[in-house]
C-alpha cells in the first residue's frame, strides 16, 4: 500500500514538471497582429520625420522633443511661476489646427474658447497632454503625430487618416 502511495505521488510530481505551452489556435490572427505592429512602427517613423522637417522649416521657433514623441515650441512663455494644472483644475484655452505646412484646417474663431476640467472630461489626447504642460497666458505650438490626434479615422471632414497636425494653443487666464 505504501509503495502504491509513493508511486502515485512520484507520477503526480514528475508529470507537473514538464508543462508544454499550448500552440496558438489562430495563427492567421497572430500574423495579422505582427504585420499590423510593423506597419504602425513604420508609420510612426515616417511621421516623426515629417514633424522634424516641419520644425526645421519654421526657423523662428525653437522646437523641443517631448517624452511622448511630439515637438513643441513656446511662442509666448509665462513670466510668472504659476503652477501647472492638476487633475480637476478648470482651464480655458483657444486653439487652431493646421497641417504641417501651416495651412489652416480649423481656426480659433471657428473653434471658440474651450473650458476644460483637467483629466475629468473627454478631450482629444493631443490637447489633454498639451494643456497639462501649459501655464496661464502661454502660447505654444505643438507638432503632434497622428496617434495623439485623429489617428486612423480622421475627423470625417477636413482631417485625413493618419495625419500629423500642428496645433497652436493659447491658454487663457479666464475667458
Amino acid at each position: 500500500m505504501k509503495t502504491i502511495g509513493v508511486l502515485v505521488f512520484s507520477i503526480c510530481f514528475f508529470s507537473c514538471a514538464q508543462i508544454e505551452p499550448r500552440a496558438p489556435l489562430n495563427k492567421e490572427r497572430t500574423l495579422f497582429l505582427n504585420s499590423s505592429a510593423q506597419r504602425n512602427k513604420q508609420l510612426l517613423l515616417q511621421e516623426e520625420q515629417l514633424l522634424v522637417e516641419s520644425a526645421e522649416r519654421d526657423s523662428l521657433l525653437d522646437f523641443r522633443k517631448s517624452e511622448a514623441g511630439f515637438l513643441y515650441a513656446y511662442v509666448k512663455k509665462a513670466a510668472t511661476n504659476a503652477p501647472l494644472p492638476v487633475k480637476g483644475d478648470l482651464v480655458y484655452f483657444q486653439y487652431k489646427i493646421e497641417d504641417l505646412n501651416q495651412n489652416i484646417i480649423y481656426d480659433k474663431d471657428n473653434l471658440g474658447i474651450v473650458e476644460y476640467a483637467i483629466d475629468e472630461e473627454e478631450l482629444l489626447p493631443a490637447l489633454r497632454v498639451a494643456l497639462r504642460m501649459m501655464k496661464p497666458n502661454e502660447v505654444v505650438v505643438f507638432l503632434f503625430p497622428s496617434y495623439l490626434c485623429y489617428s486612423y479615422q480622421g475627423d470625417g471632414d477636413k482631417i485625413g487618416i493618419n495625419q500629423p497636425l500642428r496645433f497652436t494653443i493659447e491658454r487663457l487666464n479666464r475667458p
